[in-house]
Formats: structure tokens, sequence, C-alpha cells
């Protein structure tokens, strides 16, 4: 306890070995409380159906910059919704003009091939010319050998390493 009963009566206080944790505890609920309310915020929330490809994975940058294609066909720049006609002025202020950041492109799998084209002819008038493409990772299948008999080669199905980045 951090306080206690004085049973001597005089001049001489007894010296008090308790700590007192108290403030401790406190600076540890607020730290609590912050780290609740800012882990929420730093994920993305956009969710694309993307599809697979099994080359090998680039190294990705501190802080990539993402442009998504959903299936109604809109854009995002990061989280946050663009117009396609504001699509060059958004761009610029999100990389503050550089030209040479590296986009990274993510589509729906139900985008039509045209559709993500005119996307990427966006980036390219805009004068964004390094695109990185991105999708899931899944591994090749291993070659099953033939089972004697008559039984069929059956390749067993391996399941998706990745997800959304």
């Amino acid at each position: 306890m951090a306080g206690g009963i004085r049973e001597q009566h005089g001049d001489e206080l007894s010296e008090n070995h308790e700590i007192n944790v108290t403030p401790f505890i406190d600076v540890m609920l607020v730290l609590l409380i912050i780290f609740m309310v800012a882990a929420p915020l730093a994920t993305v929330d956009i969710n694309v159906d993307l599809p697979a490809s099994t080359a090998r994975p680039a190294e990705r940058p501190d802080e990539p910059l993402y442009l998504t294609v959903k299936e109604d066909l809109s854009l995002n720049i990061g989280n946050d919704a663009v117009q396609r006609e504001q699509f060059a002025a958004t761009l610029d202020r999100v990389t503050e003009g550089k030209k040479d950041t590296r986009v990274f492109l993510r589509a729906d799998k139900a985008v039509d091939y045209g559709q993500f084209m005119e996307v990427m002819n966006l980036l390219r008038d805009s004068g964004y010319l390094k695109i990185a493409l991105v999708g899931l990772e899944t591994l090749p299948a291993p070659a099953v050998p033939a089972p004697a008999g008559n039984a069929p080669a059956v390749a067993p199905t391996v399941p998706a390493t990745g997800g959304n980045p």
C-alpha cells in the first residue's frame, strides 16, 4: 500500500519503502486506449478480388502508393475515392509532383481488360511510367505421378499464400 497508519507519535518519521504504482497504471491505460483507437486506422478497407499470379514478388517500398480499380470501375488512390476528371491533379498532390513514383495498380478480376488499359493510359498520360501490377501470390501445383491402375491422377490444391497488400 502507498499509505500507512503512523503508530509512533513524535517528530521522527519512518521511511516508506513501498512503490506507488498508481501513476504507472494510469500511463499504461492511456497508452492502451491510444493503441486501441489507432490500430483500426492503419488498415486498408477496400475489398478487391485480385487475380492470382505465380511470379516471384518484388520488393515493396516503405510507403507504397496503391491505385485500385474496383468492380464498378471506380478509382481509389490509397483509401480515397477519385473521379477520373480529377485523377491527374489528385495523383500529383499525393506524390508531391514526383513523376518517378512507383504506382502499384490493382484491379478486381471482374474488370474488363479494356477498362484496365484505360486506367493504365490515365497513368501514362499523367506522366507516371513506373507501374507495378498487384496480384495474389500462389504456388504452382507440383506434378503428381500417375497412379498404377485405372485411377485418374489428381493434383492437390494449393491455397493462396498471399493477400491484399
